[in-house]
Order: structure tokens, then sequence, then C-alpha cells
């Protein structure tokens, strides 16, 4: 949000950001008022902002009830597609009454609309997109993604991808996402981050295997790791292991805009013949 209210020119409205927040080079300073998880709440009240922008992913509930019990408005966004990314947008351009910013949003409508039309035409690739990873002392390496519950689910899909998990949900405890025990009651947890051992993402055999700069930081260690233990897949088959700016499929907001543009060359199918 603060990336893209930069963007549509309406910095000069930020009167406080997160620890995570980068306003572009030579912008004026903004206070920092603590991380996503845990804000300092007092500090922000100093500010006396006439709107908070919370996101109920990156934000808590408790922070939320804070500044509003305090008096302050708070607006929640959830985007969970491109399309409710781009409303998020035009409520910003309305709210922040950024006329001149509005040519920037239809641009990136038509954007949207040429991708999706160009992706029709041809297969979509079979992707796999972790954010995470981690493993369990002496055992082997998961790795977590996402499934069609997401932003970044919905823009693989506009930009030409077929998400492998998209409708594989997350399991509780560990070992049960991990196919090592039976699946206990979910209740209200999140399900929409499944963690995968080795073997179930060589059964999907994704053709394009996208490793983002976060959250987690995947590097070409990473990348090198993935070609090992996934070898038999055909993203690795093909060379189609690709290190990418993470923003890309995390990010909602403006930075879709550049989306369209650098992740449809990856998202080709492999050829065949």
């Amino acid at each position: 949000m603060t990336g893209s209210l930069y963007d549509l020119g309406a910095g000069d409205f930020l009167a406080g950001i997160t620890d995570y927040c980068l306003p572009p080079t030579g912008a004026a300073p903004v206070v920092r008022v603590g991380g996503t998880k845990s804000p300092r709440v007092e500090d922000i009240l100093k500010l006396d902002p006439e709107l908070v922008l919370a996101n109920q992913e990156e934000n808590t509930a408790a922070t939320v009830e804070a500044l509003e019990e305090a008096g302050v408005k708070v607006w929640v966004t959830f985007p969970r597609s491109v399309e409710n990314s781009l409303s998020v947008l035009w409520t910003l351009v309305r709210l922040f009454q950024l006329h001149t910013a509005a040519p920037k949003v239809k641009t990136m409508e038509v954007t949207l609309e040429w991708t999706a039309r160009a992706s029709a035409m041809r297969p979509p690739a079979r992707v796999f997109c972790p954010i995470w990873k981690g493993e369990r002392e002496g055992e082997d390496v998961w790795w977590m993604t996402f499934n069609s519950e997401t932003y970044a689910h919905d823009v693989l899909r506009v930009c030409g991808g077929t998400n492998v998990f998209g409708s594989r949900s997350r399991r509780y405890p560990l070992r049960a996402d991990l196919g090592e025990a039976p699946a206990e009651a979910a209740m209200e947890r999140d399900l929409r981050y499944p963690r995968l051992p080795a073997s179930e993402i060589r059964e999907a055999d994704p053709e394009v295997i996208l490793l983002p700069s976060e959250p987690f930081a995947f590097d070409e260690a990473d990348r090198k790791q993935i070609q090992k233990e996934l070898s038999s897949t055909s993203a690795v088959t093909h060379d189609r292991v690709h290190l990418i700016d993470g923003s890309l499929v995390t990010w909602h907001g403006t930075r879709l805009a550049r989306a369209l543009v650098e992740l449809p060359p990856l998202l080709e199918a492999v050829p065949t013949g």
C-alpha cells in the first residue's frame, strides 16, 4: 500500500509507515512505527492520523482494535485476487482525489485484459512457487506454497500459469501436512499455505518453478537444491527454475504493472514435439 501511494502520487499523505515499507529514492523521510505484526500503537497515535491503512493478513486484529478504540479510523484491506487489488487502487484514487493517477490504474486494467487474452491463447504452464522452506532436525526439507485463495495464485493465473497446488489445503499438524500422520480439525486456522515434501512436488511435476526473493529470500543455493531434490520434474529437466523478485507475486497494488510484463515470458508452457 505504501508503494502504491507513492506510485499514484500520494506519498505526501503518509504520516507514518512500517519498518518494512520502501519509499522511493529521494522521498522525504517518514516516521517509522514498527513492524507489521508489532507496530508501536502509541507512536501511531502521536501522529494523529485521519486514517490508518491496514491489511488483514499482515496486521493483527489486536492492533486494529486498539486503534479503533482510540478513535482512529482504520481501513482493513485483504485482496485475494487481481480484481480485488485493482478495486483497492480505485478506492485510493477516489479517497485521496488522485485525478492524475486514474489513467495509471486504467492502463493497468487494459494491460491486464491484454495479458489475460494472450495467456488464454496458449496452454498454461504448470507452476510451483514456494514462499518459504524449513526442515525438521535430521529430516528432509519441506516447502510452503499457496493455494487458490490468495492474490499470488491469481497473479500466476492471469500471467499464463496454473498453480499446481491451487486446490491443496494446509493440514494440521506439520506431520499431517507432509503426509505422515492423520490431520486434525483445522477449526478457524488458515488453510491457504500448505507445506509440501519433495515427493509431493515431484508427483505434481511442475513445468516452471519460481523462487521469489520474499517472504523467504530464495537464492542461487536454493535453486541448486531444488534442481537436485526435484531433478525428475519437467521444470528442472527443461532448465526452468527461475529466481524472481518476490514482490511480483506477493505485492498487490501498483506492482501488478511490473508483474504483467515480467511474469508471462517465464510462464510459457514447455514446448512439445
